[in-house]
């Protein structure tokens, strides 16, 4: 429903209806007009017996009389297309980053129900693919073979949620998407290294970058995601320490870390093929309000880093305010710290002009992630 809101709401004249309604009215469209397997009559029904249960009688006779309009204007058999799935300015911005073909296919990509990656945790890669097979999963390798991919295979049209997938509570493995694996391959860490993930929640760089071979402090400021984070430890058996601190005023001393990882809160416009929500809740201001902490956030980082050490600047975000143009202005401030790619950390396809990583949806059949490799000098 999030993925056709849009055109949906064309469709629904929702200034017109009680804000209440809005969602149970695209609900109700989206089954009648997207979803050939549900009876129209089932899909009008339930929608006015959620307004009759939010609001009252009246509001059931507005949601019936909206969809049955719905109903007749789709008796020709015409389903509801992709065009304007996503915000018009979000599309022309891709546009002139990425080109109209290739945004065409990003705006493709995010319209499609992605695939579930996963990594492995207490379980190998060989072990964790045969428990899913015996269980009649589909498994394959994820893009540059970093993690598996699992379908349905034996079972119904849908996966299960993860958890009940077999592994999961031994800690078998975590769900994380190839992009942000590779980011932590991207690292190139050295065996032992003292890291702080300064974002930690909800766990998965964590985890993967102590299988890496990391000594890993896992951080996060908000305290409301410290339980995840706990429990994906917890349950993955890694040793991790894991504190409640604002990066901005982390309890370390300056100059003490051989790695500080800030996987920082951004825009998210690289995994809106999962979370097609973020699309209706990004805005030009929340870009530049982002790139603000983003800048903060560097700043606090790099007064951790020791002489020598590396500080791994990555967001989830396509935005070049959010990515480059953060490293760059960071760079032209603080002379003592450079780009230092780890040769060979990754395939060089996943690397741009300036040695950084960064990964398109639309070109490498994954999450869009960035990030930047600075060392400071001895």
């Amino acid at each position: 429903m999030l993925r056709r809101q849009a055109a949906l709401d064309r469709k629904l004249e929702l200034a017109r209806a009680d804000s209440r309604l809005h969602d149970i009215l695209r609900l109700g469209a989206y089954q009648l007009r997207a979803q050939a397997r549900v009876p129209a009559y089932a899909a009008v029904s339930t929608s006015v017996d959620l307004a009759r249960e939010a609001i009252g009688e009246d509001a059931a006779r507005y949601v019936n009389q909206a969809l049955r309009r719905l109903i007749r204007e789709t008796r020709n058999g015409t389903r509801e297309t992709s065009e304007g799935t996503h915000p018009r300015w979000l599309v022309a911005r891709w546009r002139r980053s990425f080109g109209a073909a290739e945004s065409a296919r990003l705006v493709s990509w995010n319209d499609t129900r992605p695939a579930l990656t996963i990594q492995p945790a207490r379980w190998s890669k060989e072990v964790l693919a045969r428990a899913l097979r015996e269980a009649g999963f589909g498994v394959e390798d994820a893009p540059y073979d970093a993690g598996l991919r699992v379908t349905h295979g034996d079972h119904a049209s849908r996966l299960p949620f993860p958890v009940h997938l077999p592994g999961f509570a031994e800690g078998g493995f975590v769900v994380q998407d190839a992009a942000h694996a590779l980011v932590c391959r991207y690292a190139g860490l050295a065996p032992g290294a003292q890291v702080y993930d300064a974002c930690a929640a909800p766990g998965g760089k964590a985890v993967t970058l102590e299988r890496l071979g990391a000594r890993v402090v896992a951080g996060d400021a908000r305290r409301d995601r410290i339980g995840r984070l706990t429990e994906t430890v917890g349950r993955c058996g890694v040793a991790i320490r894991v504190v409640a601190a604002d990066l901005l005023s982390a309890p370390l001393a300056a100059a003490s870390l051989d790695v500080v990882l800030v996987d920082a809160p951004c825009s998210a416009t690289g995994t809106m093929a999962r979370h097609p929500d973020a699309r209706w809740r990004v805005s030009e201001h929340a870009i530049t309000r982002a790139a603000e902490r983003q800048r903060r956030l560097m700043e606090a980082a790099a007064r951790l880093v020791k002489p020598g050490g590396v500080l791994v600047y990555a967001t989830c975000s396509l935005e070049p305010e959010e990515n480059s143009a953060i490293v760059n202005d960071f760079l032209a401030r603080h002379a003592g710290l450079g780009r230092e790619p780890a040769t060979g950390a990754v395939p060089a396809a996943l690397l741009t002009a300036e040695g950084d990583f960064q990964s398109l949806p639309q070109r490498h059949g994954m999450d869009g992630a960035y990030a930047a490799r600075l060392v400071r000098a001895r």
